[in-house]
C-alpha cells in the first residue's frame, strides 16, 4: 500500500505496506486464500489505519464472476472473515460508515460513488461479469435503490489485466460483440487466432451507456506490474488479493 493509492474514502490497494509473506507479500487482503491469518489481520488494521475505519466495518462477498449486485446496509458488517457472505460481484450501499470491498488479481476494479444522494459501490468485473454488464447494473441499481442520478455517479476503474497482456479466444470477443455491437471493436484487436481483450475500455463503455459522465480509468495493468499486483495469470494462481474499498459517507461514530 502506497500513499499515491490511497484517498479520501477509497482505494485501490497495492503488494505493498503489509507483513504477509511467500507468495503473499505483503498486504495480502484475500482472507481465504491460506496466508496466515494474524498477517491479514495486521494488513487490515493498516489499511483501515490509512482510510480511517475499522475492518468490521467492511462489507464483502463471495465473488462468482456473476452479475449479481447486493445492497447492503450497516447489518451486514462485521463478517469480514466469515464463511458466511453472500456470493455476489457487486455492492451498494447509503449507510454512512459502511465499507464495500472487492477483491482481484487481474479482474477488473469498478468504484462508485454518488455525492448528491451519499451512495456508493463496489464491483468485481472478470469478463463474463463485463459481458454480463455489471457495470451497467450496479449504476441502475444504485438509480433504483437510492435514487441516484447517473449523471451524479463518479467512477474509477481500477488496475486490472489490460489489452496488452490478456489473450483470450473468440468466445470472450463474441460476448463483447453480442453486448456492444460496433462499440466492441475498439475492445480488442486479433493476435493470429486469439484477441487481445481491453476490458477497462469495455466497462467504460458501459458506464458511459448508463449514463455516468466522470469516469476515470487506471492505465496500469496488473499483468505489466506484477511487481506493484498480483496476476492471477502471471503466477498460475499462487498469490494473494489486492482490493478496492469505498467507505460511504466522511463520518462514522458507531
Amino acid at each position: 500500500m502506497s500513499s499515491a493509492n490511497i484517498k479520501t474514502g477509497h482505494a485501490f490497494t497495492t503488494r505493498f505496506g503489509g507483513v504477509s509473506s511467500g507468495i503473499y507479500e505483503s498486504l495480502n487482503l484475500g482472507v481465504k486464500l491460506g496466508d496466515e491469518p494474524e498477517c491479514v489481520r495486521e494488513n487490515y488494521d493498516r489499511l483501515c489505519s490509512a482510510l480511517g475505519t475499522k475492518d468490521d466495518h467492511i462489507v464483502r462477498v463471495g465473488q462468482v464472476h456473476g452479475a449479481r449486485v447486493l445492497t447492503v446496509s450497516r447489518e451486514d458488517c462485521g463478517q469480514l472473515y466469515s464463511d458466511a457472505v453472500c456470493e455476489a460481484d457487486g455492492l451498494i450501499t447509503r449507510d454512512p460508515g459502511v465499507v464495500l470491498a472487492v477483491y482481484t488479481a487481474d479482474c477488473t476494479p469498478i468504484l462508485l460513488n454518488d455525492t448528491v444522494r451519499g451512495a456508493v459501490g463496489a464491483v468485481h468485473a472478470g469478463w463474463r461479469g463485463t459481458v454480463a454488464d455489471i457495470a451497467g447494473k450496479a449504476v441502475r441499481k444504485m438509480s433504483e435503490e437510492f435514487g441516484s442520478v447517473p449523471s451524479d455517479i463518479s467512477a474509477a476503474i481500477g488496475p486490472c489485466i489490460s489489452a496488452c497482456c490478456y489473450e483470450t479466444d473468440v468466445d470472450v470477443v463474441s460476448a463483447l460483440k453480442d453486448l456492444l455491437g460496433e462499440s466492441a471493436e475498439s475492445c480488442y484487436t486479433a493476435r493470429g487466432e486469439k484477441f487481445m481483450v481491453d476490458l477497462k475500455e469495455a466497462n467504460r463503455i458501459l458506464l458511459a451507456r448508463a449514463g455516468v459522465h466522470d469516469i476515470s480509468v487506471s492505465d496500469e495493468c496488473t499483468s505489466c506490474r506484477n511487481d506493484k499486483y498480483w496476476s492471477h495469470r502471471r503466477t498460475n494462481g499462487r498469490r494473494g488479493s489486492q482490493a478496492a474499498i469505498i467507505v460511504c459517507g466522511n463520518k462514522c461514530e458507531w
